[in-house]
């Protein structure tokens, strides 16, 4: 009884937080590339992306902040976590909006102006499934060349999210006129819209 109780509460909780019910079905993936304001804004309108969180991955220690990982502390990278419903979406789909809207997998230790290594370009797999698929991603834009300069995007195990302050979550939809959001992040969610639209909700 009392795990049904938790199973329920856990369900308003998601509820209430404008996420979809969790299902046995659904997977994780984790991506950092730069700030997570925009890549948290993009993912949150692909279809069947179920919730997107911004956090910490990547990293050395057993916590992290806002403070500790800009002061570069900890090793960590800004990252979001995306639970997904595959059969609505795949992660080759999440993978090519990852490369082809979200950032510039060429840039080392920074995305546009923001420069540091918590703005690294990673791709932190939680099975083989995901790693197998992120090579295979990273080796066909390699031959295709479809970028004039080497990828830098990391592939490394998932190791521990950690949960981003409140004030990062859905930035974008909070602060819509944010100058950094209007020039930054916005375009990147219309680039979503025009180069897959019928994945763009």
């Amino acid at each position: 009884m009392k795990q049904f109780i938790a199973i329920l509460l856990s369900a308003a909780m998601l509820a209430c937080a404008g996420a979809e019910p969790v299902s046995a079905a659904d997977e994780t993936a984790i991506f950092a590339g730069g700030c997570f304001w925009g890549v948290e804004a993009v993912f949150e309108h692909v279809k069947g992306v179920k919730d997107v969180r911004s956090g910490y991955a990547g990293g050395t220690k057993g916590s992290a902040n806002y403070e500790t990982v800009s002061g570069g502390a900890t090793k960590h990278a800004e990252s979001v976590e995306v639970r997904f419903d595959p059969a609505k979406v795949s992660y080759e789909q999440l993978l090519e909006v990852f490369f082809t809207v979200i950032h510039d997998p060429t840039q080392l230790n920074r995305q546009g102006p923001d420069v540091g290594p918590q703005y690294r370009s990673a791709i932190f797999y939680t099975n083989e499934a995901q790693k197998s698929a992120a090579e295979a991603m990273i080796a066909m834009l390699k031959t295709s060349k479809k970028f004039a300069q080497p990828i830098v995007t990391e592939v490394q195990p998932f190791k521990e999210f950690f949960e981003a302050e409140d004030y990062h979550q859905d930035y974008m939809k909070k602060n819509p006129e944010d100058p950094y959001i209007v020039y930054h992040d916005k375009p990147k969610v219309e680039a979503l819209r025009q180069n897959f639209p019928k994945l763009f909700r």
